[in-house]
């Protein structure tokens, strides 16, 4: 395991991409290329695509035939990988690609791939944490992720990647943070259902807050990237963020496209981690229980 307080101090400027995503593939790759393109001229050294950043979002049907979605599929490395590939060495700048993967296997993930400066690909990682809920049906499409989690030493920083649904469990961010990564990007699809009111509170408010919360708990900066517009039933909110190590807001986006800059200052999470002490004083003695399944004794 490395040692989570030895961190290059340096800056690094993120780009988040948030944007409407039409039935039109060809449209939607070619925006997106477009999108990077401002996103390098603005000075960005990591861009983050929105999770599956090339389809509009058809999990939210429980039953779509597999014709009708294995062309969203691509191999890896594929068409679009290959695109950026050569952005990426173009522009000197470290690209996160969230797509839907046909794998040698046979199998469907919701996944990621990361390509770094010099226009290689880095490992793929692919959603761990499924979920299945009203017009979120992902495990009618995607295998459970079988990689488990990758960090990508980049020119820039060492970053993990985890998608939409992990975000909502501490212990993907805390097993990144122990292997090392200075920042966690979430690219998401998520948004509110139309006509539907949440009994619960406001979906956004706690989306945004439980990343903020990885951040503090970790010391790590945390990037979250979602789509907008109208697709089906969903209303898409858009509010892409990043956050430093203690969780405090330094750029956010609306709810239409916008291409969102920030710089990040590494040095930081070395400082809220030997101020709070969150990581030099766990006690992974006591944590067996998390290994076991609910019920299991």
């Amino acid at each position: 395991m490395v040692d989570v307080n030895s961190k290059l101090e340096k800056t690094v400027i993120l780009g988040l991409i948030q944007t409407t995503v039409s039935e039109n593939l060809t449209a939607n790759l070619e925006k997106t290329i477009n999108k990077i393109e401002e996103a390098a001229k603005k000075g960005a050294q990591i861009i983050c695509l929105q999770e599956l950043y090339h389809t509009q979002y058809f999990p939210q049907k429980e039953k779509e035939e597999q014709q009708n979605t294995t062309k969203y599929a691509e191999t890896i490395p594929g068409k679009s990988t290959q695109i950026f590939c050569k952005l990426a060495k173009k522009h000197k700048i470290v690209i996160i690609i969230p797509l839907y993967e046909q794998a040698l296997n046979n199998k469907f993930y919701n996944s990621v791939v990361v390509v770094n400066t010099n226009g290689k690909l880095l490992k793929t990682y692919r959603k761990i944490h499924i979920p299945q809920d009203p017009m979120f049906y992902e495990q009618n499409y995607f295998a459970q992720g079988d990689l488990g989690y990758q960090i990508y030493n980049t020119t820039f920083a060492k970053i993990a990647v985890l998608i939409c649904y992990d975000q909502w469990f501490p212990e993907a961010a805390r097993i990144c943070t122990l292997q090392g990564a200075d920042i966690i990007f979430y690219p998401t699809a998520i948004g509110y259902i139309r006509g539907h009111v949440s009994g619960d509170g406001d979906w956004q408010d706690a989306w945004q807050t439980v990343q903020r919360s990885h951040a503090i708990v970790n010391g790590v900066h945390v990037a979250a990237v979602n789509r907008v517009g109208s697709e089906g039933d969903l209303e898409f909110w858009g509010g892409s963020f990043i956050c430093d190590a203690f969780g405090t807001i330094l750029a956010q986006a609306g709810g239409k496209e916008e291409i969102l800059i920030a710089e990040v200052d590494l040095s930081f999470n070395k400082r809220v981690r030997d101020g709070w002490g969150f990581l030099k004083n766990r006690r992974p003695d006591t944590y067996k229980f998390l290994t076991k399944k609910i019920g299991e004794k």
